[in-house]
C-alpha cells in the first residue's frame, strides 16, 4: 500500500486551515468585547455569563453536536431561517461548520482574553485618564497593547482547537469530500479502512502541528510581554494626543 498522500488528503488539510482561519478570526472579534465587557466593571451575572459561554468545556461533543444539528438543521431554528432567507439548510455546509466551530472553541478564546483583561487592574487605566485619553482611547492604545500576549493566546488556541475538532464537526458537518471532510475525519476515514500508513502522515503532521502551536505560543507570548512593557507608557500619551 502506498503511503503517499493523495489530492483526497490534503484537500481536508487546507480546509481545515480555511475553517480555523475564519472561525478564529470571527471569534477574536466577538470574544474581545464581551471579555472586556464582562471584566471592566463588576457585575452580578458575570458568573452565569461566563458559565455559559465556557459550557462548551465540560459539555461531551456529541452532546453539543447533537443541540447544534437541532439548531442549525432544516427543522430548526437558525436553519428555518436561512431557508427563508434563502441560503439553504446550514447543516452539513463549510458556514455551518463555521458556526458550530465558534460555539465550541468560545471558550478557548475567552477564557485567556479575560484573564489578560482582569490582569490589567485599574490603575493605567487611570493613568491614562488622568491625560485626558477617552475610553476608546484607553481601550485600544492602552488595554488592547497590554492585553496582546493574551490575545496571541486567544488566537493560537482558538485556532489549534479548531483544528482538531472532531465530534461537533462529524455530528455537524457529516463527511462530505472538499465540503465539510476536515483533517480529523480523514484521519477517521483512513484507520476505519484499515489504511494505516496514511493515517501514520496525518496524524504525524498534527503532532508537529501540536508541538510547534505550543512552542510558537510560549515564544510570542515572552517577546509579547517584554514589548508591551516598553510601550504601555507610551500608548498612554498617545492616547492623551489623540483625544485632542
Amino acid at each position: 500500500m502506498s503511503a503517499a498522500l493523495t489530492d483526497l488528503d490534503l484537500s481536508p488539510v487546507w480546509l481545515s486551515i480555511k475553517l480555523a482561519s475564519v472561525t478564529t478570526l470571527i471569534l477574536l472579534l466577538i470574544a474581545i468585547p464581551l471579555a472586556w465587557f464582562i471584566t471592566s466593571r463588576q457585575r452580578r451575572w458575570k458568573s452565569a455569563l461566563t458559565a455559559l459561554a465556557t459550557l462548551p468545556l465540560v459539555l461531551p461533543p456529541s452532546v453539543l453536536g447533537f443541540y447544534m444539528l437541532m439548531l442549525l438543521g432544516s427543522n430548526g431554528p437558525l436553519g428555518q431561517l436561512s431557508q427563508q432567507l434563502g441560503l439553504g439548510s446550514l447543516a452539513f455546509t463549510f458556514p455551518g461548520l463555521v458556526i458550530a466551530s465558534i460555539i465550541y472553541s468560545f471558550p478557548f478564546a475567552l477564557q485567556p482574553l479575560q484573564n489578560a483583561f482582569e490582569a490589567i487592574g485599574r490603575r493605567p487605566l487611570e493613568a491614562a485618564a488622568t491625560l485626558r485619553a477617552s475610553p476608546l482611547d484607553c481601550f485600544l492604545t492602552v488595554v488592547l497593547p497590554l492585553a496582546r500576549p493574551g490575545i496571541l493566546t486567544a488566537a493560537v488556541l482558538s485556532f489549534a482547537h479548531t483544528i482538531g475538532e472532531f465530534g461537533v464537526i462529524l455530528m455537524i458537518g457529516g463527511n462530505i469530500p472538499g465540503e465539510t471532510r476536515v483533517l480529523s475525519v480523514a484521519i477517521y476515514d483512513h484507520v476505519e479502512a484499515l489504511e494505516y500508513q496514511q493515517a501514520y502522515l496525518l496524524s504525524g503532521g498534527m503532532l508537529v502541528f501540536s508541538f510547534l502551536v505550543l512552542f510558537l505560543l510560549h515564544y510570542l507570548n515572552g517577546a509579547a510581554g517584554r514589548h508591551t512593557l516598553t510601550t504601555a507608557p507610551l500608548a498612554a500619551a498617545n492616547g492623551r494626543d489623540s483625544s485632542r
